[in-house]
C-alpha cells in the first residue's frame, strides 16, 4: 500500500511543480528560445505543411516539440522522454486550467493513470511510466487551417 500511495503522490506532485512559467503554449516563437535556454537543450526546426516544429532535445533525454503557426504562435506541444517536463513552463498561461482539470480528474482515483483532459480551449494527454513519459497539449481554436490533431505527434 505504501508503494501505491507514493506512486500516486509522485505523479500528482509532478503535475503541480511550482516553477516559473515562460508562457510557451499560446505564446510567441520567442518562448521557444526561452524554453531551449531553460532546458539547456539543442534546438532543431523543421517546416511542415502549415506550421513549424521546433524540437528541443534536453540533456535529460527529454524531447519537446513546439508547434508554431504561420502567425508565430505556439499552438501545440508534445514531449517524450525519461522525465515529465516542467508543465508550468510549457503550458504557461494555460497551466492553471490544466492543474485544476488534472486535480479534478484524479479525485477518487489512486495510482498512476494516463491523463486525458478535454476542456474547452485546452486538450492535454499525458501517459507513460517511470523513465518513459509522453504527452501532448494543444489549443483547438489555435490550430492553423488544414491542420488536424493527427498532425500533432
Amino acid at each position: 500500500m505504501k508503494i501505491f500511495k507514493k506512486s500516486y503522490l509522485l505523479a500528482f506532485g509532478l503535475v503541480l511543480l511550482p516553477l516559473a512559467a515562460s508562457a510557451s503554449l499560446g505564446g510567441d516563437v520567442a518562448s521557444v528560445h526561452e524554453d531551449q535556454a531553460h532546458m539547456k537543450g539543442t534546438l532543431k526546426s523543421t517546416q511542415a505543411k502549415a506550421f513549424t516544429i521546433h524540437e528541443i532535445s534536453a540533456s535529460t533525454k527529454t524531447v519537446i516539440k513546439e508547434y508554431v503557426s504561420p502567425d508565430g504562435k505556439v499552438f501545440a506541444i508534445t514531449w517524450h522522454g525519461q522525465f515529465v517536463p516542467n508543465m508550468q513552463q510549457l503550458l504557461g498561461t494555460y497551466y492553471q486550467q490544466f492543474a485544476d482539470a488534472a486535480a479534478k480528474q484524479r479525485e477518487g482515483h489512486f495510482g498512476h493513470r494516463p491523463l486525458n483532459i478535454q476542456e474547452p480551449g485546452l486538450v492535454v494527454q499525458n501517459g507513460g511510466h517511470m523513465r518513459f513519459y509522453f504527452g501532448r497539449a494543444y489549443v483547438p481554436a489555435m490550430l492553423p487551417q488544414g491542420v488536424t490533431t493527427d498532425d500533432i505527434q
